[in-house]
C-alpha cells in the first residue's frame, strides 16, 4: 500500500543488446565525423578499444552494415563506407516487442508471407545457373541435417537466404537483416518443440523445383504451403 504523498518509482531501463549499442555508436561516429562514401573506418582494434567490446561484436556489427549495403571490407585494406549514414537515418534492427512467443510469431508471420512469397516469385524469374547451384547445395545440407537430427533450423535459414540472393535485389536480404531478431525465432525451436514446422520439410524441395522451372505461381504456392504449416503449428503448439 502506498502513502498519498509517495512518489512513483522510475523503473530502470533494461540493458540494451551490445551489438545494437555498437551499431548506434558507430553510426553516430560516422555522422559526427562527416565521413563520406569511400572513407576508411577505424581499424578493428581501434573500434574494440574505443567501444569496450570484443572482436566478435565488432565483426557482427560490420556484417550488419555490409548486409545493409553501406559498408564493404577489402581484404588487407580495411572497412570502407559505401554510403554516408547518420544516426537518424541508419536502419536499426526491427523486432516485435512482446514477451508472448505466440503473438510475436504470428505478427512476424504476417510480414514473412508478403516478403517471402514475393522473393520466391522474383527468384523464379531471375535465378541464374550459379544461383541454382548455391540454392541446391543449401537445400541438400538442410535435408541431410534434417534427416539426421529431425530438425535443421540454421540450414533452413541458409536455404531461404539463398533464395533471397537469387532475386538479385539486395533489398530482400536487407529487409531480412532488419528483422533478423524476429525472424530467427522461427528457427530456434519455439515452444521448445524440435518438431515445430517439421511437416513443411518436403515443400522446400518442391519450392526449389518451382524456382528451377521458373514457375512463379508454383513458387508462390509452395511458399504458402510452408508458411501455412508454420501458422498451424504456432496455433497448435501454443495451446
Amino acid at each position: 500500500m502506498t502513502t498519498p504523498n509517495a512518489k512513483p518509482l522510475i523503473a530502470p531501463l533494461p540493458p540494451m543488446d551490445r551489438a545494437r549499442q555498437v551499431t548506434e555508436s558507430l553510426a553516430r561516429y560516422i555522422d559526427q565525423a562527416r565521413l563520406a562514401a569511400g572513407a576508411r573506418l577505424p581499424a578493428e582494434r581501434e573500434l574494440m578499444a574505443a567501444l569496450g567490446v570484443g572482436r566478435s561484436t565488432i565483426r557482427e556489427v560490420i556484417r550488419h552494415f555490409q548486409a545493409l549495403g553501406v559498408m564493404e571490407t577489402r581484404k588487407g585494406s580495411g572497412t570502407y563506407l559505401l554510403k554516408p549514414i547518420t544516426s537518424a537515418t541508419i536502419h536499426m534492427p526491427l523486432s516485435v516487442e512482446t514477451a508472448n512467443v505466440r503473438d510475436a510469431l504470428l505478427q512476424t508471420l504476417e510480414v514473412r508471407r508478403g516478403i517471402e512469397c514475393e522473393a520466391c516469385m522474383v527468384a523464379a524469374r531471375r535465378r541464374t545457373a550459379d544461383d541454382l547451384v548455391n540454392m541446391e547445395a543449401k537445400l541438400d545440407e538442410m535435408e541431410r541435417v534434417h534427416l539426421l537430427k529431425g530438425t535443421a533450423g540454421e540450414e533452413d535459414l541458409a536455404f531461404h537466404l539463398a533464395i533471397y540472393d537469387a532475386t538479385h535485389n539486395p533489398l530482400f536480404r536487407q529487409l531480412l537483416e532488419q528483422m533478423r531478431e524476429a525472424f530467427e525465432r522461427f528457427w530456434e525451436e519455439p515452444f521448445d518443440r524440435p518438431d515445430f514446422a517439421r511437416r513443411s520439410f518436403p515443400y522446400h524441395r518442391t519450392l526449389f523445383n518451382a524456382i528451377v522451372a521458373q514457375d512463379t505461381e508454383a513458387a508462390r504456392r509452395e511458399t504458402l504451403k510452408i508458411l501455412d504449416v508454420v501458422e498451424e503449428d504456432i496455433k497448435e503448439m501454443s495451446k
